[in-house]
């Protein structure tokens, strides 16, 4: 999923003196002009309106889960109790009558646009309310609660007020919004370099804040395997942890002898999932077969082609790129996998997990080539050779899943060799096999690594830390579209959606993360989310204004990001050799 190439070009970057960004006050009513995603319609009212802390929350049937979370967030930030008003059933007319102080969510099931829609009133010659929002279902009333926080400045981002009992402006607008796309994803690959729990929840928030919907787990490869199950513990007790990690890239000579791992229990897995469902992201588990496996391989020899080579001399991996060692297509294999897809099932519930992702990619043939097991497997299936042999392995777990009322999707080489009906790709390598997927009658999400692959670097000054693949800037990321334009219109129905993935083989820790991801993910929330014109007809100008404000949430959240100058002194890892690709990508 990473197979960057070129030789490392540098060229002098300037590397600037930051500070976080002063914040406004929460007198600022020109809040409404620098929301991030854009909304699809935004009116101007005659008067501002505020919260005081006399504000209550009302909540009308179907919205109360949200209660907790918005207080959980806008009012730990502003020190505002909204104390329970009710049942938040009334709010129309005008004027400012005595229940005018308050803050009501509610359904509004016709609410064009889909399940996410919403729609924000702050403007109280419209209704009798500080704040309405409805939605068309509750997650849209939670997007709703988003763009609410966004509205009363940077400092609603923070986890507790800096100044108390103080009024909290907001512009008299009434905002009307719905997303583009029902898939808008944020991959986190959590095998390559662990993120503990917290930071998992810590980044469902980011997620969150932008209004992205899909949080897809990458939980398992080469290099590690992340999930407890109970009836496989050696997948963890051993296939967690390596005894050392290659420091930068696969060619670079550096090495970290420190031991790398961890591991998130059934109960983490849960309280995971509960959190993203609480904040209406779906998250899509990760479960790498047949390629990216030597870490359960290192765990269970077995699973490997023994007849080939020495599984049982093989450990978790400790340098990147693609690996030789694979599953055996054995019954044994077949076996293993689906005990542990049972306990993902069980971990993973249908509404939350609808996806289950088996990766599917990088699976190089050399070792069924040369073993006589798969040969008889090809054989005794009648298949045409080792392409098949990989596709014979995803159709039985599409099967699998299916029949258990889940869906399979796996990295676009699930395509070679014949994909089931049922089955959705995800396509990196380009457009080509997203284009060639939906032609097809498959469902897929576009995230093709020359343009959304966060861990490709942002500028090509010498600076930027270990550098890996195509430049890809704010501004580049901004302009990726993720329905190629020479797709019909019912192919592109099949577009889901989009996501970007950040590979975390050169990102050792949080802020290496939050380094990559933004603020480049706000561009991407934004194409996601927003109807935006064709590519080159964007105003990344505008974008780059409301982007100062956005500095400020940022700031204010303590994302780590990449300033727009460059990176500070200690985000830098001069030394650490990366692998640029130089030039344009290619627009395939």
């Amino acid at each position: 999923m990473d197979p960057h190439a070129g030789s490392p070009t540098h060229t002098p970057a300037q590397v600037p003196t930051h500070t976080p960004a002063s914040t406004p006050t929460p007198t600022d009513v020109n809040t409404h002009s620098h929301l991030i995603p854009a909304p699809r319609t935004t009116r101007h009212g005659a008067t501002p309106t505020r919260l005081t802390p006399r504000t209550t929350l009302h909540t009308a049937p179907g919205t109360e889960a949200l209660a907790p979370l918005l207080r959980g967030t806008i009012g730990a930030a502003t020190g505002l109790a909204l104390a329970e008003g009710g049942g938040g059933d009334q709010g129309h007319g005008g004027g400012d009558g005595g229940d005018a102080d308050r803050v009501v969510l509610r359904l509004e099931p016709g609410l064009p646009g889909g399940p996410e829609a919403y729609r924000l009133s702050t403007d109280r010659t419209l209704h009798n309310a500080a704040a309405l929002i409805e939605g068309a279902t509750p997650a849209g009333v939670f997007r709703g609660i988003q763009t609410l926080r966004q509205l009363l400045g940077p400092e609603a981002f923070r986890r507790a007020p800096i100044a108390a009992g103080q009024d909290w402006a907001l512009p008299g607008v009434t905002i009307e919004d719905s997303p583009r796309f029902g898939w808008r994803g944020l991959m986190l690959d959590v095998a390559r370099h662990f993120m503990p729990k917290d930071g998992v929840l810590r980044y469902l928030d980011l997620i969150a804040a932008h209004k992205l919907n899909v949080f897809h787990f990458h939980l398992t490869d080469d290099q590690g395997w992340r999930i407890e199950i109970k009836r496989y513990p050696r997948l963890t007790e051993v296939g967690s942890w390596r005894s050392r990690t290659k420091w930068g890239h696969r060619a670079s000579p550096l090495w970290d002898e420190k031991p790398h791992g961890g591991y998130y229990t059934q109960d983490d897995i849960r309280e995971i999932v509960a959190y993203a469902a609480e904040r209406h992201i779906r998250v899509v588990p990760e479960i790498d077969l047949p390629g990216h496996s030597q870490a359960a391989i290192a765990a269970y020899p077995e699973l490997g082609n023994t007849d080939v080579i020495d599984t049982a001399s093989l450990s978790v991996w400790d340098t990147w790129g693609v690996n030789p060692n694979v599953l055996a297509p054995t019954d044994n294999t077949l076996r293993f996998y689906e005990g542990v897809l049972e306990e993902v099932l069980d971990l993973f519930p249908e509404d939350v997990s609808p996806f289950i992702h088996i990766g599917g990619d990088e699976c190089p043939k050399e070792q069924w080539q040369k073993s006589d097991i798969a040969q008889d497997r090809i054989r005794e299936l009648g298949l045409a050779g080792e392409n098949e042999l990989q596709s014979w392995i995803i159709r039985h777990f599409d099967t699998w899943l299916s029949a258990r009322g889940r869906r399979l999707i796996g990295w676009d080489e699930i395509l070679e060799g014949g994909l089931a009906p049922g089955a959705a790709v995800s396509s990196w390598r380009g457009y080509g096999a997203g284009i060639a997927a939906a032609e097809a009658g498959h469902d897929v999400v576009m995230c093709p690594e020359q343009y959304v692959y966060l861990d490709h670097r942002q500028a090509a000054g010498a600076e930027e830390p270990v550098p890996i693949g195509f430049v890809r800037t704010l501004e580049d990321v901004y302009r990726f579209e993720p329905v190629p334009p020479q797709l019909g219109p019912e192919a592109a129905a099949h577009v889901l959606g989009t996501q970007a993935n950040a590979w975390t083989e050169v990102m050792e820790n949080q802020s290496r993360v939050d380094y990559q991801v933004f603020p480049r993910l706000a561009a991407f929330a934004e194409v996601a989310w927003s109807a935006l014109p064709a590519p080159a007809e964007r105003d990344f100008a505008d974008f780059e204004r409301r982007m100062a404000a956005h500095y400020k949430r940022l700031d204010a959240l303590g994302v780590d990001y990449r300033p727009p100058a460059g990176p500070l002194p200690w985000q830098q890892r001069p030394g650490v050799v990366g692998r640029p690709i130089e030039g344009a990508p290619p627009n395939r």
